[in-house]
């Protein structure tokens, strides 16, 4: 009877003698024969009430961490990507070294921790521009620090799992860093200048490449248009701090102004100084002074290195242009379309490495070129367009199933069908980018029916009432294309209240509920001026906690 409730075979031992084996025999032939339907298992209710109990993610993720530890294993989100990169931490180490070797960007400090002596010679610095006049009581009250507040930036290494070798990317995280106020602050009013200043040749996003490549190659492209794609070598890094500085100063000249919000010019360059030499940060318990180039990781960095870029392609610019050539740039990378011999072409970057010696132009020359995501080819004289797909990218989107507003979930199929119309020139390639849209999404467990209905509303957000053909396709896009893009409206931060929650499958009635109260209780009550705006924290996944950037 236990043998059957156990589950548990009889074999027969050999050490018993033969007699003893017998006796065993004809007590199992005695014992009562139970029906199997009649019998209750005992291990399967254990195996339920396993399964039943939630998984201890806390635990799982110690343990992890703890695994990694053993075996001297980084684990880190890919560059430019979603999918994880496990390295040795010995090569991490190495590749560090050599960086800061080639560079030449960063003194090491040793244990020294530079922050208290930072903590006071900023807001030192602030006050004197105070008491000098050269700043507002309220700018001063908004840049100065709470000692309390902040912290030292740290290092990390950002693999680029899409590049020969895996390269590593520094991002010095320092959103806490005593000079973050100033650096945010200044390049609030300053990029929005060089936005100005650099709207024919500099573009942020692959949709606006789409635009001024198409419009330019309708009378420019020929059979033997050439196609170069080029990348600024550790843009960042290699831009020397003064004349970076000194490049702000060179774009409010050209733009012939004094004075930026209440700021006079003297006054953003000293506070643009102060900021870029004062780049600090431990990596490997020892701390780092950035001598060269600014922090990637610091708003104010993209604009100097933008503006820096930006004086040093004037040459170039003027002579692509006087050639009817096309020049975009997007920070450090640079496309080209040019209707110039291939050697021709070559020699004049190699001219171009010889402006600056900060400056190196790595150049892809070709009939088909990758420029962020967009794929670009000239096909006997006639432009195509496509998404492009890095090697290293995987079909992952945020899951369904996943604890996120439902918002974010049904904007990720529209904006990537949108993408496709844009991008893809042809409708033979615009079917086969939607297919590969609709089995990703299906792959992370989107209903049919929710892509079917966002694809709809692409079309339907345009006015476009009829299903895309091949007849039709080229006319609908050329319009999708040309509708203007609503511009962001600036928030009157005086006049709107945020209120952030950390979302959960319980709270998703919470903002209608939020709302409902508001307008019942403040309808009419002068406080209603106020427009109250939610926000949603997400929870930790397992991404960010077994991710941890610092060493």
């Amino acid at each position: 009877m236990l043998q059957n409730l156990h589950n548990i075979p009889v074999k027969s031992n050999p050490r018993l003698n033969q007699s003893q084996q017998q006796q065993q025999q004809q007590h199992q032939h005695n014992v009562l024969d139970i029906p199997d339907d009649m019998i209750i298992s005992s291990q399967p209710q254990i195996r339920r009430n396993r399964s039943s109990k939630k998984p201890n993610y806390s635990r799982l993720v110690k343990r992890l961490k703890h695994k990694f530890r053993l075996a001297n294993v980084v684990l880190r989100k890919t560059d430019k990507s979603k999918v994880f990169h496990l390295g040795k931490l010995e090569d991490y180490r190495k590749r560090s070294k050599e960086y800061m070797t080639k560079t030449n960007a960063y003194q090491c400090l040793g244990t020294h921790d530079p922050l208290p002596d930072l903590i006071q010679r900023t807001n030192q610095y602030l006050l004197h521009l105070r008491l000098a006049k050269w700043v507002t009581q309220k700018q001063y009250e908004i840049l100065s620090i709470n000692p309390n507040e902040v912290e030292l930036a740290h290092l990390y290494y950002l693999p680029k799992a899409h590049k020969p070798g895996t390269p590593l990317r520094p991002i010095i995280a320092g959103l806490k860093h005593p000079t973050i106020k100033i650096s945010k602050f200044l390049d609030d009013i300053l990029r929005p200048l060089f936005n100005q200043m650099a709207i024919e040749t500099n573009v942020t996003s692959g949709f606006e490449l789409v635009k001024k490549l198409q419009e330019w190659s309708r009378t420019n492209i020929r059979q033997d248009t050439l196609l170069c794609t080029a990348d600024v070598t550790d843009l960042y890094t290699m831009v020397p701090q003064v004349e970076g500085v000194l490049s702000l100063r060179k774009m409010l000249d050209h733009l012939k102004l004094k004075q930026v919000d209440g700021l006079k010019v003297e006054t953003i360059i000293r506070l643009s100084r102060f900021v870029m030499q004062n780049n600090y940060f431990s990596y490997e318990d020892q701390f780092y002074h950035q001598i060269r180039g600014g922090a990637m990781g610091s708003p104010l960095t993209l604009t100097i290195a933008n503006c820096y870029m930006f004086f040093y392609e004037r040459e170039i610019v003027k002579q692509v242009n006087n050639s009817g050539g096309l020049y975009l740039r997007y920070i450090d990378d640079i496309f080209l379309a040019i209707n110039w011999p291939v050697r021709h072409l070559m020699k004049q970057v190699d001219r171009w490495n010889q402006f600056d010696s900060n400056i190196h132009l790595s150049a892809n020359i070709s009939f088909k070129a990758d420029c962020l995501d967009l794929h670009i080819e000239n096909k006997d004289g006639h432009l195509f367009t496509s998404v492009y797909h890095k090697p290293a990218h995987e079909p992952y989107y945020l899951p369904f199933n996943s604890v996120h507003p439902f918002h974010m979930k049904k904007n990720i199929p529209f904006t990537m069908l949108l993408r496709a119309i844009r991008y893809c020139s042809t409708f033979e390639a615009y079917l086969n980018e939607r297919e590969s849209i609709r089995m990703a999404l299906l792959l992370n467990k989107y209903p049919g029916d929710l892509i079917d209905e966002q694809f709809k509303n692409v079309l339907f957000k345009f006015d476009i009432h009829e299903i895309l053909t091949v007849t039709n396709y080229a006319l609908i896009r050329n319009r999708i294309i040309q509708s203007p893009i609503q511009e962001i409206t600036p928030v009157d931060y005086g006049k709107t209240m945020f209120v952030h929650f950390t979302y959960c499958i319980n709270m998703q009635t919470f903002p209608t509920k939020f709302h409902t109260l508001w307008n019942k209780y403040f309808g009419s009550s002068p406080i209603n001026e106020i427009t109250p705006v939610l926000g949603t924290r997400n929870v930790d996944n397992l991404q960010k906690r077994l991710t941890n950037t610092r060493q």
